[in-house]
């Protein structure tokens, strides 16, 4: 099986950049497609990024595209999501997500290992 833990998230003023992490333990992820995913209160969970399992191929929603950039180290079984040009509509709590696949989707349900999610917070 595999255990995922993000963190980095926390407060940031408008315009500023955090970089978040998601570390897997357990089974390697290094074969795996990782996602990002984020969810705001009263709001249904969005797409934010994936990667393939080699780190070629990315992905991005339209409201993060040009700001965020997904990245992956195997070595260190981690993947990471810069996050710059905070607004204050990014804030949410946000996910790393994996799948039994090599290629990513953008479809949550398709992902089987989640991580508890760390909140991000911009404001004005």
């Amino acid at each position: 099986q595999v255990q995922l833990v993000e963190s980095g998230g926390g407060s940031v003023q408008a315009g500023g950049s955090l970089r978040l992490s998601c570390k897997g333990s357990g089974r390697h992820i290094s074969s795996y497609a990782v996602a990002w995913f984020r969810q705001a209160p009263g709001k249904d969970r969005e797409f934010v990024a994936h990667v393939n399992s080699n780190g070629v191929r990315t992905k991005y929603g339209d409201s993060v595209r040009g700001r965020f950039t997904i990245t992956r180290d195997n070595p260190k079984n981690t993947v990471y999501l810069q996050m710059s040009e905070l607004k204050p509509e990014d804030t949410a709590d946000y996910f790393c997500a994996s799948r039994i696949y090599p290629l990513g989707s953008q479809n949550e349900k398709e992902y089987q290992f989640w991580g508890q999610g760390t909140q991000v917070t911009v404001s004005s």
